[in-house]
């Protein structure tokens, strides 16, 4: 259910972010939204009394940081400004396979056959739908989609092992605050630059994705990635580029296909498979020997 709400929050980035260059420049959105939801996040933080992480998980949140706070949505804010949301959403249709090999070698997770099976089924439906739905053109973004891509499932995987040995929200906490600096420096020399012109639909943008996408919702999705495990909690993310174009629908007056109810299904029946047959494989094993016998016991 947590991971499932992080999905759903996600799945609002893309419209809101759109939203967002309504009233702000790519490179003033990104790094207001980053100024934004650190304050939130060292509020937070403050109010909790929580003591700063050990020395050896920096360099962890740093990837976070580096991929979910600064990359993915820089990267993506700028194809957008080329891109449909129905085009971009290519980039979250690859994430879920992208995170889930990421999560197996980083964190030693080692899914079923069936798993991937059904992974890689689900991947093939969201890429031929979204795809479709985007014309089957290829744009100028399209490099800034395969990069957010790539970081994201970093940090994504980065962001799931640090939740085991740490809270969701202060994992994503403490990323925001790293990036702190970064961001205001950005937002100092962006600002001046870029045209600002405010709206309500601006303003409803950056909040969104400052608050909603970028703290709320890594916060549950961290947790549930905790739970379940970092490559089953991925999967669930195949329901995002459909999610991403209802609300596109919506929200932006943008064409749904006809199809979309098809994919969806196919969808979740992708899903109910990688989480049925992920069960129980969703945490990197140990063998203890005593004797001559091999027990195997679930970290």
């Amino acid at each position: 259910m947590l991971a499932g709400l992080g999905v759903v929050a996600f799945s609002l980035t893309f419209p809101a972010t759109a939203w967002g260059l309504e009233s702000f420049g790519p490179w003033s959105l990104v790094a207001l939204r980053s100024v934004l939801a650190a304050l939130v996040a060292g509020g937070v933080l403050l109010a909790a009394r929580v003591p700063l992480p050990a020395r050896r998980h920096w360099a962890g949140l740093a990837v976070v940081g580096g991929g979910v706070v600064v990359g993915f949505p820089l990267l993506t804010t700028l194809a957008l400004q080329t891109s449909t949301t129905a085009h971009a959403a290519v980039v979250v249709g690859l994430l879920p396979l992208t995170t889930a090999v990421l999560g197996s070698l980083r964190t030693g997770e080692r899914p079923s056959r069936a798993f991937w099976i059904a992974a890689l089924a689900g991947a093939a439906v969201v890429i031929a739908f979204t795809v479709q739905q985007s014309g089957g053109a290829l744009t100028t973004g399209d490099l800034y989609l395969f990069g957010a891509l790539l970081v994201c499932a970093a940090g994504y995987t980065e962001g799931g092992r640090l939740a085991r040995v740490m809270p969701g929200w202060q994992v994503i906490g403490w990323a925001l605050v790293l990036c702190l600096p970064l961001a205001v420096a950005g937002s100092l020399v962006a600002l001046p630059l870029e045209p600002v012109h405010l709206n309500a639909h601006g303003v409803l943008g950056l909040v969104w994705v400052a608050a909603g996408s970028t703290f709320l919702g890594l916060y549950v999705w961290y947790r549930g990635m905790a739970a379940i495990g970092v490559a089953r909690a991925s999967q669930l993310q195949l329901a995002q580029p459909l999610l991403t174009l209802v609300w596109s629908f919506l929200l932006l007056g943008e064409e749904l296909s006809a199809a979309a109810p098809v994919a969806a299904v196919a969808v979740l029946v992708c899903i109910a498979a990688t989480q049925r047959a992920g069960r129980g494989a969703g945490r990197p094993s140990r063998t203890v020997r005593s004797g001559r016998e091999a027990k195997t016991v679930r970290s």
